[in-house]
């Protein structure tokens, strides 16, 4: 019999105790409300309070912004080009004919800028008006679409009168920009003139060391014509001169990848060029061309046709301008 109100007790009287002794806690805890106040409890790893999600329905991570440049005391915040790339092109309008800007960063040069958007050093120089071809970092330069220079209609100019200004061509001129030779010119307005100079050219590349500094890779070029002969001898970037007649096949002096082609406009005096990146880590350039048959990214071999000889940019006759970068040119 004592057994059996032991076991009873056990059920039903532990439980019932034990809810009358929570809310006896619970109530004694908060009825304090009115009266005292609660006392600090310094937090441990018992009562600290849990992490929590973050209350956001987007579940693509944050993504920190550029880096913020300054530059003489200035902050400039960055900017983001298509690719998402700090301070990269800036469209001005939609298409080709578009007129870009270009903040320029640390090691950039102006032939790397012109290279990379497919245009002439002067032309970057003439439109930015650049002095002495030195260029700071963070500042904005004006990118034409096409190498040729910008003009800015003032009074008294006529559509005729600027094209002989910048030795431009009317037909051109009228094409690109979208006239036709009896529309009136207004003052302000922007007109481009494709191949266009301004006076002499005030900038030129650094002419690297004629044959000194770059190793002898005797056997590995071939000569890039057939027949012709030799105008002008070492000059410029490591460059000769190769004449022979107007249309004559130019060759790839060695195989490898086309990094460059530039089939049309004034291209800093070369005109029509195409520069090979060749495995022993040397390039060959290729200008003044009448036509190019390569494309950019294309393989090509040892002694394959890549365009023909003609007279395109800076000439006074038809002939190869042919430049071994990285090595000493045999030729």
């Amino acid at each position: 019999m004592t057994a059996w109100l032991f076991a009873f007790f056990l059920v039903f009287g532990v439980p019932l105790w034990s809810e009358a002794a929570i809310f006896s806690f619970i109530s004694e805890l908060f009825g304090r409300a009115g009266g005292e106040s609660a006392a600090v409890v310094s937090p441990n790893s018992q009562n600290m309070a849990l992490l929590e999600a973050a209350l956001n329905p987007d579940p693509s991570p944050a993504k920190g912004g550029g880096d913020i440049t300054v530059v003489g005391g200035t902050a400039l915040l960055p900017e983001y080009g298509p690719d998402g790339t700090l301070a990269d092109i800036a469209s001005e309008g939609g298409g080709s004919d578009a007129i870009s800007t270009y903040v320029v960063r640390r090691g950039d040069t102006i032939s790397g800028i012109a290279q990379m958007f497919g245009v002439s050093i002067n032309t970057i120089i003439w439109n930015n008006d650049i002095q002495g071809g030195l260029i700071r970092e963070g500042e904005k330069l004006i990118i034409l679409p096409i190498t040729g220079v910008q003009h800015t209609v003032k009074q008294g100019d006529t559509l005729r009168s600027v094209v002989a200004r910048y030795k431009g061509d009317l037909r051109e001129v009228l094409k690109f920009n979208n006239l036709s030779e009896n529309d009136p010119l207004t003052v302000g307005q922007v007109i481009i003139i494709p191949d266009g100079e301004v006076g002499a050219p005030r900038y030129y590349l650094p002419a690297a060391p004629l044959r000194g500094g770059g190793p002898d890779y005797a056997g590995y070029y071939m000569q890039p014509l057939l027949g012709g002969y030799r105008t002008q001898g070492l000059h410029g970037y490591n460059a000769v001169d190769l004449a022979n007649a107007y249309g004559a096949p130019i060759f790839a002096a060695a195989a490898g990848t086309v990094i460059i082609n530039r089939d049309s406009g004034w291209n800093g005096g070369y005109g029509r060029y195409i520069v090979i990146q060749h495995d022993n880590g040397t390039q060959t350039l290729y200008a003044h061309n009448s036509q190019n048959i390569v494309y950019e990214g294309q393989v090509v071999s040892r002694g394959q046709v890549i365009g023909f000889i003609g007279s395109s940019g800076r000439v006074t006759g038809p002939h190869l301008h042919f430049e071994i970068r990285g090595a000493r040119n045999p030729f």
